[in-house]
C-alpha cells in the first residue's frame, strides 16, 4: 500500500507521493518535468515545456465558465535537498521515503519536498478533476526557484490571458502574502595559495543547528555554522598553532547552514590538551549564547592521525578567517513601515575550500532596492580589499503590494465564508516568484498562500495533511466563484 493511500484529497496526495519518488533538487528537474509534460498529453490538455524545463498546462473553463476570466495557478518544481548525517540517499537518483506521523506528513532523514510539491500536486489533481467548477485554467510550474527564482526569469509568458495569479508556496494557512522582498545571490571568492606542512589533522565539526529558510526564519536568531566555524577558528588563533587543511559547510545559499567542517594541523601532539580545553571551553560558551534557539549546538573534534599535508600558506589563512570574521550576516535592518518584518538580511549558505580559492556564497533579501544592492556592495568592497573578487546571479525584484486587488478581496470573503474567521494579509521577507512574474504580466493581481509547512528547507520539514485539505477546499472554492 502506498504511503499517502488513505489521505484526503485523495488524488492530491497520490500525485504528491508521485512526485516524492521524482528526484527533483533545483538543477535537476528534467524528470519530474516530463512527468508534468506526460500529465498533460495523456490528459489530452495543450502544454508547452521549455528547454529549461518549465512546463505551462491550459484547461478549458468548465460548463458556464467558457467565457470567465482565466486563473494562473503557479508553483515551482524544485525543492531543497537536505538531509540527516548518516542518511542513505543520492538525492540525484533516489526518492523520498515517507512516513505519516499524527496529522503530519514527512520524510525520513530529508527535506519533503512540500515545498513546493504541494502547489504541483493541487494543480495536478484540479486538472484530473472534471467535476469541478472553475474557469479557464493556466498552470505555470517554474524551475529553480530555490537557487534564485531561474525559471520565473526565463519562463516567456506572452501566451498567457491571466491577470489573476494565485501563487501557492507559502507555509501559513490563513496567512496571505501580499508583497515580498526582493533577493540575489552573491559568490565572494579569495585566492588561495598552498603550503606542506607535517603534523597532527584533527577534524572540527561544529553541528547539532536548527538551520531553516534564510528568508522565513532569519528572524529567529538561529546559528549559522559557518559564521560560528570562523568563532572556532579564531578562539584558537594565538593560543593553539594549527594551520588549515580544509574548510566547507553549508548546502544552499538560501538555508542557514546546519553544519560545518574544518581539518586543521597542529605542529605536534603537545598542542592537543590545550586544543581540546579551548574547544570545550568555547562550546559551553555557545551552549549559554544559544540555549533557546538552537539547544543541542556542540563542536566535535576528531583526531585523525600524523602526516604532511597541503594546508593554506599563512597570509592565505589569515585573509579566510579575516573574512569570515568581519562578514555581514543575518538582519541587516528592519522595516519602518510594517512591524516585526525583516527589510533586509543577507544569509552565509555555502562554504568551500579548494587548491586555489576560498569560497563563500550569500543569499542577499531586501525589500527595499538600493539596499539589496548596498549591502552587495559591502560584501564586495570586503572580499576585494583581500584580494578576491564577487560575482552575483539570480538577481530578482521586490513583489510590491498592490492597492486595489480583486483576488485579495475575492479570497477574503471565500475564507471568512468556509472557516467563519477573517483571513490575514501579510509581507514576506523571504523571496517568491510573485515579483518577476508581475515584470512579465501587464496589471498582475497575485496573492500568495499554501498549507501548514513547518521546518521547510531542513530534514525536520513536515506537512500539516488537515491544513491541506482545507486549503484544497479553499481553492476549489475560489476557482468555483471566478466566473
Amino acid at each position: 500500500m502506498r504511503v499517502c493511500e488513505q489521505l484526503k484529497p485523495k488524488k492530491v496526495f497520490e500525485y504528491f507521493e508521485d512526485l516524492c519518488q521524482i528526484p527533483h533538487g533545483s538543477g535537476n528537474t528534467r524528470e519530474i518535468s516530463n512527468y508534468c509534460a506526460a500529465f498533460a498529453k495523456s490528459h489530452g490538455l495543450r502544454y508547452i515545456q521549455d528547454e529549461d524545463n518549465n512546463v505551462i498546462i491550459f484547461k478549458d473553463g468548465s460548463k458556464g465558465y467558457e467565457a470567465s476570466e482565466p486563473v494562473i495557478i503557479q508553483g515551482h518544481l524544485d525543492m531543497v535537498c537536505e538531509k540527516e548525517n548518516g542518511v542513505d540517499i543520492d538525492f540525484e537518483k533516489d526518492g523520498l521515503k515517507l512516513l505519516i506521523d499524527g496529522d503530519f506528513l514527512k520524510a525520513e532523514g530529508t527535506t519533503l519536498g512540500g515545498d513546493d510539491g504541494i502547489a504541483v500536486a493541487y494543480a495536478l489533481a484540479i486538472l484530473d478533476d472534471d467535476s469541478l467548477e472553475h474557469p479557464p485554467l493556466e498552470i505555470v510550474l517554474t524551475v529553480d526557484e530555490e537557487i534564485g527564482l531561474l525559471g520565473a526569469e526565463s519562463i516567456d509568458l506572452s501566451m498567457l490571458k491571466g491577470k489573476k495569479l494565485l501563487n501557492i508556496d507559502s507555509e501559513e494557512e490563513g496567512i496571505f502574502l501580499t508583497s515580498c522582498a526582493g533577493g540575489l545571490g552573491a559568490v565572494c571568492e579569495l585566492p588561495v595559495t598552498r603550503v606542506e606542512q607535517e603534523g597532527v589533522c584533527y577534524e572540527l565539526k561544529v553541528t547539532g543547528l536548527q538551520g531553516g529558510h534564510s528568508g522565513a526564519e532569519i528572524h529567529k536568531e538561529r546559528g549559522n555554522a559557518i559564521v560560528l566555524m570562523g568563532r572556532v577558528l579564531q578562539s584558537l588563533n594565538g593560543e593553539v598553532p594549527f594551520a588549515i587543511e580544509e574548510l566547507e559547510g553549508g548546502l544552499k545559499d538560501n538555508a542557514i547552514p546546519r553544519e560545518t567542517t574544518a581539518v586543521i594541523v597542529l605542529p605536534s601532539k603537545e598542542q592537543e590538551q590545550e586544543l581540546y580545553a579551548r574547544l570545550d571551553t568555547l562550546e559551553q560558551k555557545l551552549k549559554k549564547e544559544y540555549h533557546t534557539s538552537d539547544p543541542d549546538i556542540c563542536i566535535q573534534c576528531r583526531k585523525l592521525g600524523e602526516g604532511k599535508k597541503q594546508v593554506l600558506h599563512s597570509s592565505s589563512a589569515t585573509k579566510a578567517l579575516f573574512f569570515l570574521r568581519n562578514m555581514p550576516n543575518g538582519i541587516q535592518h528592519m522595516s519602518m513601515d510594517i512591524e516585526g518584518l525583516v527589510e533586509t538580511s543577507l544569509n552565509a549558505g555555502i562554504m568551500k575550500l579548494s587548491d586555489q580559492a576560498f569560497t563563500v556564497s550569500f543569499s542577499v533579501r531586501s525589500s527595499v532596492t538600493s539596499r539589496k544592492y548596498e549591502l552587495t556592495d559591502r560584501l564586495a568592497f570586503l572580499i576585494e580589499f583581500l584580494g578576491g573578487s564577487i560575482s552575483v546571479n539570480g538577481d530578482y525584484p521586490a513583489w510590491e503590494y498592490k492597492q486595489e486587488s480583486k483576488i485579495r478581496n475575492l479570497m477574503a470573503e471565500v475564507y471568512r465564508d468556509l472557516f467563519k474567521k477573517e483571513a490575514k494579509f501579510e509581507a514576506i521577507h523571504a523571496g517568491l516568484e510573485c515579483g518577476i512574474l508581475s515584470g512579465k504580466i501587464e496589471d498582475l493581481d497575485c496573492i500568495s498562500f499554501g498549507p501548514d509547512l513547518m521546518d521547510i528547507h531542513t530534514p525536520k520539514e513536515r506537512l500539516n495533511i488537515s491544513s491541506a485539505e482545507r486549503v484544497w477546499n479553499l481553492i476549489i472554492e475560489f476557482l468555483k466563484r471566478s466566473q
